[in-house]
């Protein structure tokens, strides 16, 4: 059984979660604030989180950052903030997705069986040395991608870009982690740079540059592989 641990403190809405998560057969835990959620984590440890940023004892990303400092658990952030700063400090806290309220139920339960999806995947499925698309391949171990059959050259930087993303395939990657990673800490705010570097990789790997089916962007948050 796939046990949810929601983190919430509007009794309604945790009622409605916990209703609709049972009558699907997840087991469901629950904690109106924080300091309980860590402590029923650690205490049985969840499949997946539910988690509200507005908490009363500490914000939400504090939790995020807690859990993520033993545990690759999903973490689906439902708030009713809206601003791309906070869905980018959530993100960057280690959530894995975000929920603007209100939300259909349908919808969350949608990306909560996704999210539960990808950890199973990635837990049964090595990591890939060959990612293909229709129009480019990538060849992790070699570290060559080829597009219609012939080699493309990249930089060192591009390579390290494309690398990021084709090896997290349907994950928003903020462009915070994107400058952190490549560029190191103190680039952590140069988003200009991931503007010129992501147009180079798509003018070489997109069919069409200009509308992307493979490097996305997600505005004002990162960019996403899809393949």
């Amino acid at each position: 059984m796939t046990r949810v641990l929601v983190v919430e403190d509007d009794p309604q809405l945790v009622r409605a979660l916990v209703i609709n998560l049972q009558a699907r057969r997840y087991g469901v835990d629950a904690a109106p604030d924080g300091a309980t959620a860590l402590r029923l984590a650690a205490a049985r440890p969840p499949d997946v989180v539910l988690l509200d940023l507005g908490l009363p004892d500490m914000d939400g990303a504090h939790v995020i950052e807690a859990l993520r400092g033993w545990t690759r658990v999903p973490i689906l952030v439902l708030s009713a903030r809206q601003s791309s700063d906070e869905k980018v400090a959530a993100l960057d806290a280690g959530a894995d997705d975000y929920v603007t309220k209100p939300f259909s139920m349908d919808e969350l339960l949608a990306r909560l069986r996704a999210a539960v999806r990808r950890t199973r995947d990635t837990e049964r499925v090595p990591e890939p040395l060959l990612v293909e698309t229709e129009h480019f391949s990538v060849d992790l171990l070699a570290k060559k991608v080829l597009r219609d059959g012939r080699d493309v050259r990249l930089t060192p930087t591009e390579w390290h870009l494309l690398e990021i993303l084709v090896t997290r395939p349907g994950r928003l990657i903020t462009q915070r982690q994107l400058l952190q990673e490549v560029w190191g800490a103190t680039r952590g705010n140069k988003t200009n740079y991931l503007r010129v570097y992501m147009a180079q990789l798509r003018r070489k790997l997109e069919a069409d540059p200009s509308h992307p089916r493979h490097l996305i962007t997600e505005p004002g948050m990162g960019y996403r592989f899809e393949g």
